[in-house]
């Protein structure tokens, strides 16, 4: 962390301390000293963990009657946005990420959303948990969705999004960012 921030930091926990800061300045400050500590150490062996389920889950409940590239691409786009700084910096808070518009929650991954997602091939599961492996720990990426922030499946009507197409894979169109 460096120092000015540090000291602005402290600075601003001071003022609040006298004036009254909003316990969403308190909550947003916390989760900027979080992503500093995130940045300065590695992850624990039990987060690492936590975040290949998350990691699995999403590619085993988006895409696992997919391709092999179909399971990165969307192993991926999940990483993709957990270091955009658009979305949580955070695995599995990018994978059960919710979002309130126009009074109705809508999941970022839409199996999320739905009354319980269960698992009903351990094989495909086992699958996605190895592309999970592979594309967390190894680094495995596809130079076409390196960009990719967003896809859809291709029986889905386009979103008015604006996007520009990166790639099609399997079932899926993935999306970049203009930005």
């Amino acid at each position: 962390m460096t120092r000015f921030f540090t000291v602005a930091l402290a600075a601003v926990l001071l003022l609040g301390t006298y004036t009254g800061v909003s316990a969403v300045t308190k909550h947003k400050i916390k989760n900027i000293k979080q992503v500093e500590n995130i940045k300065d150490k590695p992850p624990t062996l039990a987060q690492r963990e936590r975040q290949l389920n998350c990691l699995a889950k999403n590619i085993y409940f988006e895409a696992a009657s997919e391709p092999f590239e179909g399971k990165v691409a969307v192993a991926q786009v999940t990483l993709n946005r957990a270091e955009s700084g658009k979305f949580p910096n955070d695995i599995c808070q990018v994978v059960y990420q919710k979002t309130k518009i126009d009074e109705k929650i809508v999941c970022q991954f839409s199996w999320y959303c739905d009354k319980g997602p269960v698992v009903r091939s351990k094989e495909m599961y086992a699958e996605s948990m190895e592309v999970a492996k592979k594309v967390l720990l190894e680094d495995f990426r596809l130079p076409s969705v390196e960009k990719a922030l967003y896809y859809h499946a291709d029986y889905i009507k386009k979103p008015n999004w604006g996007k520009p197409v990166v790639a099609r894979i399997g079932r899926h169109i993935f999306y970049g960012d203009r930005t």
